[in-house]
């Protein structure tokens, strides 16, 4: 694999479902001009597992810390031809404690919202439908399938 085809990797992300009183915690964020909804949801970091990365992409975004409790799906988009392709762990996350104001810059805001306040308004990918509808209509598999064990080698 030459560099270029190594640039062009898939990209690793997560996203949390977060539920409470029927209601979805929901960023709004800015995405070809126009304000978007989105789950909490980012990149796999280098050295961070994915339970790591989606309490650090929830709280980051959100400002709620969350306990991952399962897993909802893998999910695959590729947003239009010839784009980078991500992969979407979506786990099902309880909320704990809302802990800060202060969400990363390209966030305006977090809300909960219901399902048709959800599809009342734009979204980042159909990836947040399908969490949704998957959490709803499909089991949520057990964190146990997920091995969150890395080793750094010593010599490293």
């Amino acid at each position: 694999m030459n560099n270029k085809e190594r640039n062009r990797l898939p990209h690793l992300t997560v996203a949390a479902l977060v539920q409470k009183d029927q209601k979805y915690l929901i960023v709004k964020e800015w995405q070809d001009n126009q304000i978007v909804l989105n789950q909490p949801a980012g990149h796999v970091e280098n050295n961070e597992d994915v339970l790591q990365a989606v309490i650090r992409e929830t709280q980051e975004e959100s400002g709620w810390l969350v306990e991952p409790i399962g897993l909802v799906g893998l999910y695959a988009f590729t947003p239009y031809k010839g784009a980078d392709t991500y992969h979407r762990l979506c786990i099902l996350c309880r909320p704990v404690q809302h802990i800060s104001d202060q969400l990363d810059d390209d966030i305006l805001s977090s809300h909960w919202l219901s399902w048709d306040e959800i599809q009342s308004f734009p979204h980042r990918s159909p990836l947040i439908n399908a969490c949704i509808e998957d959490s709803q209509n499909k089991p949520t598999m057990p964190l146990a399938f997920l091995s969150n064990q890395f080793l750094i080698p010593e010599n490293r």
